[in-house]
């Protein structure tokens, strides 16, 4: 049984266990953070491995079609079959594309082979694929997104009702991530609102230097209430629902472990966002040791700090989780 059930567990799609919330669908947890490089892969294939092993059924899938590698950190050579045949319209069954990985419970929705020319799936395609997704009979599914604000990219992290934001103690990756959680939130916003004179006023909002000052959420409202005040009640319930979840990875000093409260500070202040942090992932050569040996640092190297530290990560993110109540029923 899960060593995660008695902390308030999730069993998606199963009966209640002790503390537990039944889900008639899986969990879906999308892993962004705009900028490429901050370990959004070694996170995914390290918590599908850790949740795998406690006892869930897990679906990692690599929604990164322009730079595939999920797969080879799980430990799997050549998937084969991948998300670019769904795309390509080869298939129209995601479920005919999962792929067995060494790793008992876990399987993986690769992305390999893909066509460069045509990579990005179009709206339609990600909404088909989300819904399947969804309708999979596993407990968690954990989508391993691309670097920066595509829409396709926003589409994923906005969809999932657990999306985890993962960032490096660098100036570049705050500043991407800040981006990336502007753009996924406005994105929601766009989807939120009713009034069609709203949504293009979110349009305009989108571009930083846009005329009317709009700068930060805040503007924004202010803005909204003005135009239609009940679109203006809507647009802080929508605030109030986005709540992402931080990841600091490659933490050093006390300083870098301390980066994900300043975030979630920053993200109250200047956007309103009540963002969590899950925890920190100290940097350990074990890691660098187990992406070589294409193997999870979890399952690789169980007692090194980052496997530690991940597993703290999969524990609070479950009980979060539990907490959180259940998922949205609906897709755009």
């Amino acid at each position: 049984m899960s060593a995660f059930v008695g902390s308030g567990a999730i069993r998606a799609g199963g009966a209640s266990t002790s503390g537990a919330v039944s889900r008639p669908q899986p969990v879906s947890i999308p892993v962004g953070g705009g900028k490429g490089g901050v370990g959004k892969t070694f996170l995914v294939a390290n918590l599908a491995t850790a949740l795998a092993r406690a006892g869930h059924r897990v679906v990692a899938a690599d929604a990164d079609l322009e730079g595939a590698n999920l797969h080879t950190c799980v430990g799997v050579a050549d998937p084969g079959p991948s998300l670019a045949d769904f795309v390509a319209g080869r298939t129209d069954e995601v479920r005919s594309l999962l792929v067995d990985t060494p790793i008992p419970n876990l399987r993986i929705l690769a992305a390999t082979h893909g066509n460069f020319g045509h990579a990005q799936p179009s709206q339609a395609d990600r909404v088909r694929l989300m819904r399947q997704l969804r309708a999979l009979d596993a407990d968690f599914v954990l989508l391993d997104l691309g670097a920066g604000t595509h829409p396709a990219v926003i589409d994923y992290f906005m969809i999932g009702e657990a999306g985890i934001v993962v960032i490096t103690p660098e100036p570049t990756s705050l500043e991407n991530a800040y981006a990336f959680l502007r753009a996924a939130f406005y994105r929601r916003l766009q989807l939120a609102m009713l009034s069609h004179r709203v949504r293009e006023l979110v349009a305009l909002a989108m571009d930083e230097r846009n005329e009317r000052g709009i700068r930060t959420p805040f503007d924004l409202l202010r803005e909204v209430r003005a135009l239609d005040p009940s679109e203006g009640a809507r647009f802080v319930e929508t605030m109030r629902a986005f709540r992402p979840r931080l990841v600091v990875n490659e933490a050093r000093t006390a300083d870098d472990v301390k980066l994900g409260f300043s975030v979630r500070s920053v993200c109250r202040k200047f956007f309103g966002i009540d963002a969590e942090y899950l925890g920190y992932v100290n940097h350990d050569e074990a890691a660098r040791r187990s992406v070589r040996s294409r193997r999870p640092v979890v399952e690789a190297h169980p007692r090194s700090d980052a496997a530690i530290y991940i597993e703290r990560v999969a524990r609070k993110l479950v009980a979060s989780l539990a907490r959180s109540g259940p998922a949205p029923e609906d897709l755009p």
